[in-house]
């Protein structure tokens, strides 16, 4: 691997609402489409040879969507679960507060264990046979990603991660 992109999928139902998705499996809106379809005209000059994806359909509408736009067959797409989200518990589906103290809840997805998850889907993609990577994620798992990525690098965090904004990693 040379290139790593990664991508939050498109605007989905609960998005909209302003509220907690998680492993909640929320569908993409009409917005969420047009922004998938939008990525994978800006995807065609990225080169990406591997699409790998979280197995929630808002991820995976995401990713064949992109597929279709830069010519990449739907069964070339890797579906892998280490890359879903955060997993949230009883705030899933529940209106979403920025100030709320995620570690309050016993049954949230704890940031170790993401990032766990983030190393290993390092070390998966160092292995595959493919030059320029395009990942569709969401925002939580992305997060993690980023802190495991620049882990040792004096790298300000990232920020919010945009609906379907394509953001180069490596």
């Amino acid at each position: 691997m040379k290139h790593l992109y990664f991508i939050r999928h498109g605007q989905t139902v609960l998005n909209a609402e302003r509220k907690w998705a998680g492993h909640t499996d929320t569908p993409l809106t009409e917005e969420g489409k047009a922004q998938a379809k939008a990525a994978g005209k800006a995807a065609k000059s990225l080169h990406i040879n591997h699409i790998i994806s979280s197995p929630l359909s808002r991820a995976h509408d995401t990713a064949k969507i992109i597929a279709a736009s830069i010519g990449l067959a739907e069964k070339h797409i890797e579906v892998n679960s280490l890359i879903i989200e955060r997993h949230m518990g009883e705030l899933e589906s529940q209106p979403w507060d920025i100030d709320i103290d995620l570690d309050g809840f016993a049954d949230i997805e704890t940031e170790d264990s993401v990032d766990e998850r983030a190393r290993l889907i390092l070390r998966h993609l160092t292995r595959l046979d493919a030059d320029t990577i395009l990942m569709v994620s969401h925002g939580g798992f992305g997060h993690a990603l980023w802190r495991i990525i620049n882990e040792h690098n004096d790298v300000d965090p990232i920020g919010h991660f945009a609906n379907a904004e394509i953001i180069k990693l490596i």
